[in-house]
């Protein structure tokens, strides 16, 4: 047998991290306290399973997470299987197929995913997701909504200062359909938005053949971005675009409004040509970010297209996160306390009885077990208990 392999047996695939107790305690005193701020707001928890028929995980606007999904067959049927890169197809499915009301859902989720390759959220393959979803309302109040348990939920896990990018896909889908551009052409001009390749999209434009007006808004899209008064320059420079892009405008400048009036002391930023997700939103995208990241924090938008494939496509808006990366961030969650009491290795029935009555009153009590070595401190005990006088009493 090889050495080296026999000896690096611990290791763990690149992007594939585990948690020892005390970040798995912080990670877990997160997630309880954000399934109790998510279910003051009316979201109730799912748990969507690990694995499903990649025909379900990736149709529709799954599709784009094709490269990321780990693959296998299922020696039941011999269909594709899928290990979940991402709950948010496997939550519209719950929605459109399980669930079938006509009311709001609100629907909230947490637990890991793996992907192939790292994302956005740091370097790990197998982030703990977080995230929200309300089906079944298309205004800005519920986009909102959504923002603004965002904002919460990155409060909740430390991070102070927070800054928001906010676009909206509808511009450039808008300006595109108004210029009369096939699928390729779209494309095409999609992937020069995202490098903000300003002469190659003025160097494309000019080789189409599309009205005078329509390039000039095309080429000024990438420029649109920074704070308020982006917007007010963009309503100028869009004033002879088609109603679809003068409704995305105004849907982000009432959406924005909106969202200042609750949550006032977050910084907003505008991006007009930030396009993430353009094939799987259908609307208002956001992204959070922190100055001590260089990659967004956590992401949403509405896509309510999503449940199509499931029978029922309902409006749709959400956000998702990576709770270990909040962690790694945050600014005020500690290690929980190591309090605890040591008991020692005795069949008094009253010791027992007492180590019953601790724990119930939420004490952390640790029995000794016969010949182990360590004392009260190296297994994390700050007090004891005594036997003082035929009592036992903690000291």
């Amino acid at each position: 047998m090889n050495n080296t392999a026999s000896n690096n047996r611990w290791l763990l695939p690149q992007g594939i991290e585990e948690a020892l107790p005390a970040d798995a305690a912080r990670l877990e005193s997160l997630r309880r306290n954000l399934l109790d701020i998510y279910a003051s707001w009316g979201y109730e928890l799912v748990m969507p399973p690990m694995i499903e028929f990649l025909d379900s995980l990736l149709t529709g606007t799954g599709h784009d997470l094709d490269l990321q999904t780990f693959k296998l067959i299922d020696q039941l049927t011999g269909r594709s299987m899928g290990m979940r890169a991402d709950m948010t197809p496997q939550v519209a499915r719950i929605d459109s197929h399980r669930l079938k009301n006509e009311t709001p859902n609100r629907l909230c989720y947490m637990g890991t995913v793996l992907r192939t390759l790292p994302d956005g959220f740091g370097s790990s393959r197998s982030p703990f997701q977080a995230g929200v979803e309300l089906y079944g309302h298309g205004g800005i109040e519920s986009d909102v909504e959504v923002l603004c348990l965002m904002v919460e939920t990155l409060r909740a896990s430390g991070i102070k200062d927070i800054s928001i990018d906010i676009g909206h896909v509808g511009l450039y889908r808008g300006l595109a359909k108004q210029a009369g551009f096939d699928e390729d052409q779209e494309a095409t001009l999609f992937e020069m938005m995202q490098r903000k390749a300003i002469p190659e999209i003025q160097s494309f434009l000019d080789s189409q053949s599309i009205e005078k007006n329509v390039a000039e808004m095309l080429n000024a899209l990438p420029e649109l971005n920074g704070d308020d008064s982006c917007l007010q320059r963009a309503q100028k420079i869009l004033s002879n675009a088609d109603d679809e892009v003068k409704d995305a405008l105004s849907y982000l400048q009432q959406a924005v409004a909106k969202f200042k009036q609750r949550v006032g002391d977050v910084a907003i930023h505008f991006d007009l040509s930030e396009l993430r997700g353009y094939h799987y939103h259908t609307g208002l995208l956001f992204a959070a970010y922190t100055p001590d990241e260089g990659q967004e924090i956590a992401r949403g938008g509405r896509y309510d297209d999503i449940g199509h494939v499931f029978g029922r496509a309902r409006p749709a808006t959400g956000f998702s996160t990576d709770l270990k990366n909040l962690l790694n961030l945050s600014q005020q969650m500690e290690v929980l306390s190591s309090s605890a009491i040591l008991a020692p290795s005795d069949d008094d029935p009253e010791l027992w009885t007492t180590v019953q009555r601790l724990r119930a009153q939420g004490e952390k009590v640790i029995q000794s077990l016969p010949g182990q070595l360590g004392d009260a401190a190296d297994l994390g005990c700050d007090r004891e208990l005594k036997n003082i006088s035929g009592k036992w009493v903690v000291k």
